[in-house]
């Protein structure tokens, strides 16, 4: 057995030694029947000192070796290794290149079964390289048009975190247009969650978080175009975080 396989044994020990059958059970509850999602039955906090462990022993490693252990971790489905792997995966963020894109995309479309997956490995890596290198947003306007409801779901939740930085509104409201018609609730969800990370995006005025009004509004007016034909679902998403006034807006039967 060579020395990464020592390793990925090691952290799969790690994590059999801590099922709690209880925390396994209440996973349960948050998937639907028909997502994959297998699990030893670990809470986030103790899988995250795991990985962190196990990255001390990985990261002098090279970054081609610790994506293929990422994606051994991957192909098992179990929602520890993949969180394992995601840990793993953003703790290379300063050594991404563009070729890397090809790797999160094979991890979606062919690993991906379940919500928490698409969105542990694209808050964080993902939306990391596309802060990184911004060109490739338009690659996730082109999984926005994936007959894959994984991909399309990715295509939204790799801005969450961009978008609470202010980052690419326009393209943020192109890809929601693409997905506005979505039949999968999962993938409403996720350009949902997209438009109110854009709407609450921060500015700072003397060192002090202000919401960007003209985000907000560029949301707010996104949501009226489109009420009329945009999911219930979707839009309770989007205005959540509002002020009142513009929720009951929102809200109000044309």
């Amino acid at each position: 057995m060579n020395t990464h396989s020592i390793i990925l044994t090691q952290i799969r020990t790690a994590l059999s030694s801590n099922i709690n059958t209880e925390t396994s059970f209440s996973h349960d509850r948050f998937f639907k029947e028909g997502e994959g999602a297998k699990t030893y039955g670990l809470k986030t906090s103790e899988v995250r000192v795991i990985a962190k462990n196990g990255w001390q022993q990985v990261k002098e490693l090279p970054k081609q070796t610790i994506f293929e252990m990422c994606e051994t971790l991957w192909q098992s489905g179990y929602l520890e290794e993949i969180d394992v792997a995601c840990v793993w995966s953003e703790s290379l963020h300063k050594q991404f290149a563009p070729a890397d894109f090809a790797v999160f995309e094979r991890w979606v479309s062919q690993y991906v079964s379940n919500w928490a997956a698409c969105d542990t490995l694209c808050t964080h890596s993902v939306g990391e390289f596309v802060m990184r290198y911004p060109d490739y947003v338009n690659e996730l306007k082109r999984w926005a048009k994936s007959p894959n409801r994984w991909l399309r779901r990715a295509a939204a939740v790799t801005l969450i975190i961009p978008a609470r930085k202010g980052l690419f509104l326009n393209d943020i409201l192109e890809i929601a247009d693409t997905l506005l018609l979505d039949k999968e609730d999962l993938v409403q969800k996720g350009y949902g969650w997209m438009l109110k990370a854009a709407s609450m995006s921060e500015t700072f005025v003397k060192g002090t978080p202000e919401i960007k009004k003209q985000h907000l509004d560029a949301v707010f007016n996104f949501v009226l175009k489109n009420r009329a034909m945009m999911p219930r679902t979707a839009l309770r998403y989007a205005i959540e975080k509002m002020p009142e006034e513009m929720k009951a807006e929102a809200m109000r039967k044309q």
